[in-house]
């Protein structure tokens, strides 16, 4: 791939036809800048990130209540946990490490929304980014990403905020190159 060329991808192996995808935002919800307005500020209240219980053994959550009818979480992250690859779907998306330090893997490039199960990517779409202590960042709607805490021996936290609230989340695995769908999760699935 030359320098100039835009980053992209190559699908295969179609699925089924799935649920049609949520309504996009109408535009009377927050944006993606007034959403990371709000986690940065939340992460910044140290009484609130302080009510989170931090478990050694796995991610714990507390439900926030988000600007403008938003989803909103504050997340606990044990040493060497972090999400696998996903996206939040039609959701446009803000988060904040309150605490500790993560590592954002992420793809530049968009993705099909629907249709795929295996997608070959092409070189320079990967993109990493250390987010410590008040360092945070907004996405747009189907942003691929694995978020990470590294450390061997410190927890870290998070706070994130989504809108419209998550009408699914796709899981992927990742060897190399290649992207595959694993699974689609909707609200009904984390209760």
């Amino acid at each position: 791939m030359s320098a100039s060329s835009s980053p992209s991808v190559r699908t295969s192996a179609p699925t089924p036809a799935s649920a049609p995808a949520a309504p996009a935002p109408t535009g009377s919800g927050p944006t993606a800048a007034e959403l990371l307005d709000f986690v940065r500020r939340t992460a910044a209240d140290a009484e609130v990130v302080a009510s989170l219980p931090l478990d050694p053994e796995g991610r714990t959550w507390s439900r926030l209540d988000g600007p403008g009818g938003s989803e909103a979480w504050l997340i606990g992250w044990p040493p060497g946990t972090g999400t696998g690859w996903h996206d939040h779907a039609d959701s446009i998306g803000a988060f904040t490490t309150a605490a500790g330090a993560l590592k954002e893997l992420s793809l530049a490039a968009r993705l099909p929304t629907d249709g795929w199960k295996t997608l070959e990517l092409t070189e320079g779409i990967d993109r990493s980014r250390e987010l410590t202590t008040g360092q945070g960042r907004a996405f747009g709607r189907h942003h691929v990403h694995e978020v990470l805490n590294e450390s061997a021996t410190e927890h870290a936290v998070s706070v994130h905020a989504y809108y419209p609230p998550l009408p699914r989340i796709r899981r992927y695995s990742r060897t190399g190159d290649l992207l595959r769908l694993e699974q689609v999760e909707r609200p009904e699935d984390w209760q």
